[in-house]
């Protein structure tokens, strides 16, 4: 039975969040989740609703290190267990229950050291729970920081967690969380190139929640078979699309602050090229660089950081390029250092594009990266994107659970980072 410390809960953690977000310094390159003047009220915290939709039921956690309840950031998971929820089992993503393991190392199995229950990971045999795993629990509660990026894998090991809902009717719960990368832009993926980082066919940067995107996914038929489970959003209340807020917790090992988030979209790419991003460094997506000096002035030289990355691209090499930690960027997607470093690197497309697979997988398509090899100009790559944009916008617009005045074009418009 849960337990009646609701209402007390609810009204510390209404105190305790004014207090913060009213005392929040906010340096730059900080995580800190809470609008500076208005802190939204997340989806996690918003135990009123949720409880109910648990009460008598066996309950599974989708969570990470990410998945922490107001300002003093208590784990969802031990929130709910002093409440008196009955949960089951954990089931986490790539990087971990807590977020500790490299980019796409496998991540085996568990148990957690002090509640004795089982950690499940969706990264590691298998990507989508079993039936077995399924047959035990009544709902799946889903809390995880997305950062707003088609690739970014979170979103995949959503999927896959609602496919497994519908097909066993289990019920599937989304606790809403901001986008912190909240535009449209990019090319809509193309249906050869679905895989686990692009599993859904929407632009690079999908302009939705973690909570609007599972209502798009379920809506359109996306699932197995156009199966849809049973969904339930629980949405943020005190936000809307356009507010500027920052993370108070890393989403993945590589994503350290601000900068990082904002860039990732744009850097991204550079996984599927010759080019570092500095994985190996303590600012990993902030920096790019490749070991010869035509490459740039900046030095910097990856070496293995356990929990961020055990073997990096170039270990040990110096690498020069550019540093990015300073640069003024206020987020979206731009193609001017894909393009630039191509040019610096001698126009050499095998050379550039040696993952080319990759970089075609991470793009959606491979007209990008022909695009670039042809000599195309930013504004005449983004031309070809724009009837794609126009038909996703359309149908994003019957999923949007907030407010979203903003002009269209600036919801999807270049970055020039200069």
């Amino acid at each position: 039975m849960i337990k009646p410390l609701l209402p007390l809960f609810i009204s510390l953690s209404c105190l305790f969040g004014h207090f913060a977000a009213s005392a929040q310094t906010d340096p730059d390159d900080s995580l800190a989740i809470y609008n500076r003047y208005s802190p939204p009220t997340l989806g996690n915290e918003r135990l009123d609703t949720l409880l109910p939709l648990l009460q008598g039921r066996r309950v599974a956690l989708a969570v990470n290190q990410t998945s922490v309840v107001g300002p003093r950031q208590t784990h969802l998971l031990d929130t709910l267990l002093a409440l008196g929820v009955d949960v089951r089992k954990v089931f986490t993503p790539e990087h971990g229950f807590r977020g500790a393991e490299d980019a796409g190392a496998r991540v085996t199995d568990s148990r957690h050291p002090e509640r004795n229950i089982p950690i499940v990971s969706l990264f590691g045999r298998t990507l989508r729970p079993t039936t077995a795993q399924m047959s035990d629990i009544d709902v799946v509660v889903f809390d995880i920081q997305d950062v707003g990026a088609r690739f970014y894998t979170y979103i995949s090991t959503m999927h896959y967690l609602m496919e497994a809902c519908a097909t066993s009717r289990r019920t599937f719960i989304v606790l809403d969380r901001p986008n912190p990368n909240d535009f449209v832009d990019g090319p809509v993926r193309r249906p050869r190139y679905r895989s686990f980082v692009g599993m859904h066919p929407i632009p690079i940067l999908h302009g939705l929640t973690i909570g609007e995107l599972a209502l798009m996914i379920n809506g359109e038929g996306w699932l197995q078979g156009g199966a849809r489970c049973q969904l339930t959003v629980i949405p943020m209340t005190g936000w809307q699309h356009g507010d500027s807020f920052r993370l108070m917790v890393k989403p993945s090992p590589n994503l350290p602050n601000q900068q990082s988030v904002r860039l990732y979209p744009s850097l991204c790419f550079f996984e599927g090229t010759c080019m570092s991003v500095g994985r190996g460094t303590r600012f990993p997506f902030q920096v790019v660089g490749y070991p010869a000096q035509r490459a740039g002035r900046f030095t910097f030289t990856p070496e293995p950081i356990r929990g961020m990355d055990s073997a990096p691209l170039y270990r040990g090499r110096t690498c020069y390029g550019d540093d990015l930690r300073e640069l003024p960027f206020e987020g979206g997607l731009t193609l001017r250092f894909l393009l630039d470093f191509y040019v610096r690197m001698g126009r050499d497309a095998k050379t550039f594009f040696n993952r080319s697979a990759m970089f075609d997988l991470i793009a959606g398509t491979d007209e990008l990266r022909r695009q670039i090899t042809s000599g195309l100009s930013e504004d005449r790559i983004r031309s070809s994107w724009q009837a794609d944009l126009d038909r996703y916008r359309l149908m994003r617009r019957k999923y949007l659970l907030y407010p979203d005045t903003r002009p269209e074009t600036h919801l999807s418009e270049g970055r020039n980072a200069e």
